[in-house]
């Protein structure tokens, strides 16, 4: 998958200064698993044209999973067609570009309309080529689309459905590519990661100056997002304000914390809580306020996030009351005797991410290793993606699975086969009639506590 960029006329080499890449130089970086390269194929005072283009990296991928490696699950049309995939790996690349900030001596071409060609593909979309053309056309684009290999020199077949996407107009470097940027996730059906508020502060900046002109507009955003429910929440920002101010919207994600600290505000001990999965610290934060904690172990294995969690922790106001949580860097996988006998262990949204058949071997560590007084576990209600209108078989890429209430009814039983805590089944958000809650908890209590 590959995007190329061209332009010709006068001052066209500024555009090498505002990409932030040096024309005589190959930019190769690997990025989860894939490798983006870019090159120059031309460079002169009134030509220029270069290339981004996206592979995975087979032996990367492998080398990261200490699983044994099924490298067909990679190896599909979405890590070779252009999409949203495509999108997340090149943004780092073109990140200087697309935020409009290269050196300050280069800052005024970032105004600059330049005689653009895009050039990207192959492309796999249910949109027929008038749809795709009426995307660009409004922005003030020609439009040519070619299936097969065009002239991008790769090995499709001569009447291949691929097709290959050529727009040319006048515009900024960042206009242009910020444009392609809310776009092209609009062709595919497939978005590979969670959409969430995040995806609506990014339509409305690299839309911005464009996106609330466009004819397609209400198009565009509904098949950016996926989600009803965030949609929503992008077109009631958009309408004119009344004289009833509606109310803000609570993320899903903070009603998790709400109830998890509810929970714990309900049980008799909580002196010692380990936040297993922690990440960036979110949730930790959050327990490092409740009355009665004296110790909180924040469990995650990346350091990068680790990171960003003790910033958190530091900036934290007011400081009084509150119990700075410890860090650890650790794996669920590895049993750690700090995290033994300890009242409360979370796993909040962590299960999810770990292969099905390696999830007992943790349970048994927990509970019959660890030994917590209680244990608090939430995961996505599979029901409830009907309500979201998902493309997408799970809510998150690295979703290796979602249960129904059923099956993680009898998956919390299975592991509690000793008897020895006594199981209290809740939901999280907001109730469907049919579906249940967006996310489900389980309260495992330990019998006599």
């Amino acid at each position: 998958m590959q995007l190329s960029i061209r332009a010709t006329g006068q001052d066209v080499q500024m555009l090498s200064y505002l990409l932030a890449k040096n024309p005589n130089n190959l930019y190769e970086r690997s990025v989860s698993g894939h490798f983006v390269r870019m090159f120059f194929r031309k460079f002169s005072e009134e030509e220029v044209d270069v290339t981004f283009f996206v592979t995975p990296d087979p032996i990367e991928l492998s080398r990261n999973n200490s699983e044994k490696y099924d490298i067909t699950s990679y190896i599909n049309d979405r890590e070779f067609v252009v999409s949203s995939i495509f999108c997340t790996f090149l943004r780092s690349a073109l990140g200087t570009a697309l935020n409009g900030k290269p050196k300050e001596e280069y800052e005024p071409w970032v105004y600059h309309s330049f005689p653009l060609e895009f050039s990207f593909g192959p492309l796999a979309s249910d949109l027929t080529d008038d749809e795709i053309a009426a995307l660009f056309q409004p922005l003030g684009y020609n439009v040519e689309i070619t299936y097969g290999a065009a002239d991008y020199n790769m090995n499709f077949k001569t009447k291949s459905t691929a097709r290959f996407i050529t727009i040319k107009g006048s515009t900024t470097l960042q206009m242009g590519l910020r444009q392609l940027f809310v776009l092209i996730p609009v062709f595919d059906n497939y978005k590979h990661y969670y959409i969430d508020e995040r995806e609506v502060e990014k339509i409305e900046r690299y839309g911005e100056g464009w996106l609330d002109q466009h004819p397609q507009r209400d198009f565009i955003i509904r098949k950016a997002l996926r989600f009803q429910e965030v949609y929503s929440q992008l077109e009631k920002e958009t309408e004119e304000a009344t004289n009833q101010e509606p109310e803000p919207k609570v993320r899903l994600n903070d009603l998790r914390y709400e109830k998890i600290i509810q929970k714990i505000n309900q049980l008799p001990f909580k002196e010692s809580i380990v936040d297993l999965g922690s990440g960036e610290g979110k949730l930790s934060e959050k327990l490092g306020f409740i009355e009665g904690v004296q110790a909180i172990l924040a469990v995650e294995p990346s350091q990068s996030a680790s990171i960003k969690a003790l910033k958190r922790f530091e900036q934290v106001e007011p400081k009084e009351n509150f119990i700075m949580p410890t860090q650890i860097i650790g794996s669920l996988f590895y049993f750690d005797e700090r995290l033994k006998n300890k009242d409360i262990i979370i796993l909040c949204e962590v299960i999810e991410h770990i292969d099905e058949h390696r999830l007992p071997k943790i349970m048994k560590t927990i509970l019959q290793d660890y030994r917590p007084k209680a244990l608090l576990l939430t995961t996505p209600n599979k029901e409830y993606n009907a309500v979201y209108e998902m493309d997408t078989e799970y809510r998150h890429l690295d979703h290796r699975f979602e249960w129904t209430r059923d099956e993680f009814t009898q998956w919390c039983e299975k592991q509690n086969e000793a008897q020895e805590y006594e199981l209290i089944f809740d939901g999280i958000g907001e109730q469907h009639e049919l579906y249940g809650y967006p996310t489900q908890m389980c309260l495992f209590s330990r019998k006599g506590m």
